[in-house]
């Protein structure tokens, strides 16, 4: 089971409309995550950023994303117009006992971070054998 809590998400689209993108809390990145089969996938946007500023961490099932995009314009350029957020986005996301942590796979194509999350071999059904009396009966558990 994937757990999303991020209490302080809505008042930072609100700072960021108000104020600009200069917060002094790192911006959050939008999501998209769902079960596929025996997998959880999570996708997350971040176009424009270097593949290489991307850092995915786990400690006790919560997985930290961190990414910087980095202004384009040379230092000492006066900027005209600056629509497109830059500095630090990062998203952290509560993952349930019932997912394989140690087997995350991730992969960035076309500004989107996707992540495969498996579910644990000990939380998917398994079928156990009952014994005794004339006659054996499978029961799925």
């Amino acid at each position: 089971m994937l757990m999303r809590t991020d209490p302080f998400r809505e008042l930072d689209r609100l700072t960021q409309q108000v104020f600009g993108n200069a917060t002094a809390r790192p911006s959050a990145m939008a999501m998209d995550a769902y079960r596929s089969g025996d997998d959880f996938l999570v996708h997350f946007d971040l176009p424009g950023i270097d593949p290489e500023t991307i850092e995915l961490d786990v400690e006790r099932n919560v997985l930290n994303v961190r990414a910087e995009r980095r202004s384009p314009a040379p230092e000492g350029a006066e900027p005209l117009v600056a629509e497109r957020p830059t500095g630090t986005f990062t998203r952290q996301l509560f993952l349930g006992d019932t997912l394989d942590t140690e087997r995350i796979d991730a992969s960035y194509e076309a500004g989107v971070l996707t992540l495969r999350i498996p579910v644990a071999e000990q939380a998917k059904p398994r079928r156990i054998q009952i014994s005794g009396g004339d006659t054996r009966k499978q029961l799925s558990g």
